[in-house]
């Protein structure tokens, strides 16, 4: 590379963007142990008691009605270091990421177009997935067969919907959190159908078998599909184009809220100048000012 590129030799790679780099001839090893020292100090918790987990099982944070305020500023200095130390250790990100005076509930939302492709008449799947009010993963993706109907090709928008709700409840189970029997709002009555008879019908014999991956979730109870209007199905995002119009009235509520009102906040001085960008996901409905 320095043949065609004017770089310079720098030697091994050890640290990085406070990322601590050790490799070894048996893999290459990430932590961030200066970075959380430099965090102790920096919030002068150098002496504080070390715990066995990022979490205990038995503590369940609620409001401190009777306490003090704290100092906000502070709080989310605090959380937005947390949050760039789960870059190595992502076992921490449920005990920063807890949810505070919410749900902790895992949705998700399944939609597909009609041969939306003019070349192929192939549809296109959309799909998102939600921890609580955050959205975590989404999807858009063209079809890979043409589907003889409505109803198919939104079955096998929800097929594929399925296997990334599987995915994400697999990845929580490993952090001790059950996620099972999860909704998956979809507004074709006749993929529920499909998806909760497994006969056989003249119709749709000829689905792909892969597809049926959505039936034995089903049956498992891992999922379970739920009918919604197709103005409040937010996968609609993903497969067709929108009116400035439509397209607010399909974005969910507090995130339309907050990316309105960012540069009102900023104005008004309501935020810090030098806030961190994955910090503005948990500014709460409650300080948004009336515009």
């Amino acid at each position: 590379m320095k043949s065609k590129f004017e770089m310079s030799s720098m030697g091994e790679l050890t640290f990085f963007l406070g990322l601590q780099v050790k490799q070894t001839p048996t893999g290459i090893f990430i932590s961030q142990s200066k970075y959380v020292k430099d965090i102790l100090e920096r919030f002068k918790l150098s002496d504080c008691k070390a715990l066995g987990t990022p979490m205990s099982k038995t503590t369940s944070l609620s409001p401190d009605l009777e306490g003090e305020d704290v100092d906000q500023h502070q709080y989310r200095a605090m959380i937005g270091s947390l949050m760039y130390l789960t870059a190595s250790r992502p076992d921490i990100m449920f005990a920063t990421c807890y949810p505070r005076n919410e749900d902790f509930q895992f949705m998700a939302y399944t939609d597909s177009d009609y041969g939306g492709c003019n070349i192929s008449k192939k549809s296109t799947s959309g799909g998102c997935q939600f921890l609580g009010s955050r959205i975590v993963s989404w999807q858009c993706k063209k079809q890979s067969c043409v589907s003889t109907s409505t109803a198919e090709a939104e079955y096998i928008a929800a097929s594929s919907c399925c296997a990334q709700v599987i995915w994400i409840q697999n990845q929580m189970k490993d952090y001790g959190v059950d996620l099972f029997s999860t909704p998956i709002q979809i507004d074709n009555s006749s993929a529920i159908s499909i998806t909760n008879n497994p006969v056989k019908h003249s119709k749709t014999k000829h689905i792909d078998i892969r597809y049926h991956f959505i039936r034995d979730c089903a049956e498992k109870k891992l999922i379970h599909l739920v009918k919604v209007d197709s103005e409040n199905n937010l996968a609609d995002l993903f497969t067709k184009a929108f009116d400035e119009g439509r397209f607010s009235n399909t974005l969910p509520i507090h995130y339309l809220r907050k990316h309105r009102l960012l540069k009102v906040l900023f104005r008004r001085k309501c935020l810090p100048k030098n806030i961190l960008p994955n910090e503005l996901s948990n500014i709460s409905e409650a300080v948004l000012p009336t515009v």
